[in-house]
């Protein structure tokens, strides 16, 4: 394990807090098609523009006991849940990999599944924005970061470091979101109803991207587990899949898993 200092670990928390508060414009706009640089913050309930001192991560949400300051209308719990969230998985990957570029691999990784996670329960949707321009990252980070795997010992022995390490995120992620994908695909033309939906195919892809293969099938495995054990009745009643699942399932992974 690299050597951290508490400076890094202290920085990697604060830099959470901060991408956490960003990460909660995406989760709210994207769904609904809004920009997220303009306009500047504001209440959903009321529209009012929200004040720089109203919008410190966590410490405005306790100051303010969790209600806007015009309307007084409640604030959602995912606002904190998420820089709070962000800034522990930013301080464990820092900690787990310390100041480099497996470390900010990992740290935008923990980034997407917090969107995807929290845009999944709230509005059923996982955006393109983050599944397929997730998948592009993780090729891209696979450039300068192994992907562990053996398939490309098996089919490009001789090959350069680099091209193995894409090779085995291509692999992966094909392996990984191809068959779900064919299931659906026959189920819904047998059954003549929605199978899986593609949203949770792209979000396969994400994870065979950035994971490779033998990580991205456990982090489907904890998915899996996850939403049958805990979450089976909730997605009966609520009509929710368990993409929520997966995402856990994956960010979880490259802190249990040193990759």
């Amino acid at each position: 394990m690299p050597e951290v200092s508490a400076v890094h670990l202290i920085f990697a928390g604060i830099a959470g807090l901060l991408f956490g508060s960003f990460l909660n414009v995406c989760i709210y706009r994207m769904p609904r098609d809004l920009s997220v640089i303009a306009p500047r913050s504001f209440c959903p309930e009321c529209g009012a523009r929200i004040a720089w001192r109203d919008n410190i991560p966590l410490l405005s949400y306790a100051l303010l006991r969790g209600r806007c300051r015009q309307c007084r209308k409640a604030i959602g719990i995912r606002y904190p849940l998420v820089e709070a969230s962000l800034a522990a998985l930013l301080v464990a990957t820092t900690w787990r990999y310390g100041w480099t570029a497996k470390g900010l691999k990992w740290a935008v990784f923990e980034a997407i599944m917090v969107v995807l996670f929290w845009t999944d329960i709230e509005e059923r949707l996982l955006p393109d924005e983050f599944t397929l321009g997730g998948t592009l990252a993780g090729l891209a980070f696979a450039l300068f970061v192994m992907v562990p795997g053996a398939a490309a010992q098996l089919l490009l022995p001789e090959r350069r470091p680099v091209v193995q390490s894409l090779v085995n995120a291509g692999v992966a992620a094909l392996f990984i979101a191809g068959p779900v994908w064919f299931i659906g695909f026959v189920y819904s033309h047998l059954r003549k109803k929605e199978g899986l939906g593609l949203g949770d195919v792209k979000l396969l892809l994400l994870l065979g991207a950035f994971l490779g293969l033998e990580d991205g099938l456990l982090a489907l495995l904890i998915g899996a587990v996850a939403g049958s054990v805990l979450g089976l009745i909730y997605v009966r009643a609520m009509h929710k899949d368990v993409a929520s699942y997966l995402c856990a399932g994956g960010a979880l992974v490259p802190l249990l898993v040193k990759i």
